[in-house]
């Protein structure tokens, strides 16, 4: 009887969690299909139209493409860097590692907003005109250390034991590292390559320092959040909301398959 009551308040506090966490969501998504300019319940008239608004717009089209741009070359760079980065936090024992290990994770601890304002300051310092390459740099300060803490989860539940046998077996340094490491470590990699690109995509303190005059998906939402706000806000708001979903599910489909084809 009292295992039958925990499990029921399990689910009522899962249910209500969830509700928390989605019924904001449901409620963007409700206001994109209002016919109306303002939100309200109940909705008295149904309309596409602002979807269909939002799709046909040529500045919306301009605003995800810099995004999308944005976070591929943030997830391609990032996961270069934090793969040997994650070798180096913990695998390796050196001199210094400690102090590195420390100062790679540093900026997690800066508020965004903060980290945006010094990188917009340094850029400017350097005559360096911002824009969504500067933008680029500045999610991989924030993002480079986030995937590097990733990885190396993969990276301490390494067998050394592994590599040693394939050199014994005459393979080169490159080719350990493209047989044997990459491979071990392709779980936590392809988890950094998800993290990399969702942060970067929904980023918004560091767009706003260091885009300039180019604007990313969550500074128009802001933008049109403050002043000239329209139905095609929580349109695009869930448009940008179910492709992060899409892609996370499709992200975690393609790990199972992966492992299974690994144990197979």
């Amino acid at each position: 009887m009292e295992r039958k009551r925990t499990n029921a308040a399990i689910w009522v506090w899962t249910l209500f969690v969830l509700v928390v966490i989605y019924l904001p969501i449901a409620c963007g998504a409700l206001a994109s299909f209002n016919k109306s300019r303002y939100f309200g319940l109940p909705i008295k008239t149904y309309a596409t139209e602002w979807w269909q608004k939002t799709l046909d717009s040529i500045e919306i089209g301009m605003i995800v493409k810099t995004s999308i741009s944005i976070a591929l070359l943030v997830t391609v760079f990032s996961v270069v860097i934090a793969t040997f980065g994650a070798l180096a936090f913990a695998r390796y024992d050196w001199k210094g590692r400690r102090l590195y290990q420390k100062l790679i994770l540093l900026p997690i601890f800066f508020p965004q907003p903060v980290l945006g304002l010094a990188m917009l300051l340094g850029f400017n310092a350097v005559g360096i005109q911002t824009s969504w390459m500067t933008a680029v740099f500045a999610h991989m300060v924030w993002i480079v250390p986030v995937v590097t803490l990733v990885i190396a989860i993969q990276v301490y539940g390494f067998d050394p034991s592994l590599e040693e046998a394939a050199y014994d077996l005459g393979c080169s340094r490159t080719q350990v590292f493209r047989e044997v490491t990459l491979p071990l470590l392709w779980p936590g990699i392809w988890s950094g390559m998800l993290f990399a690109f969702l942060l970067s995509w929904s980023n918004f303190p560091l767009s706003l320092y260091t885009t300039g005059a180019d604007s990313t998906i969550p500074e128009w939402l802001y933008a049109k959040m403050v002043a000239g706000y329209t139905p095609m806000v929580p349109a695009l708001g869930t448009m940008a909301t179910l492709g992060a979903a899409s892609l996370l599910l499709a992200g975690g489909l393609i790990g199972m398959l992966a492992r299974r084809r690994a144990a197979a």
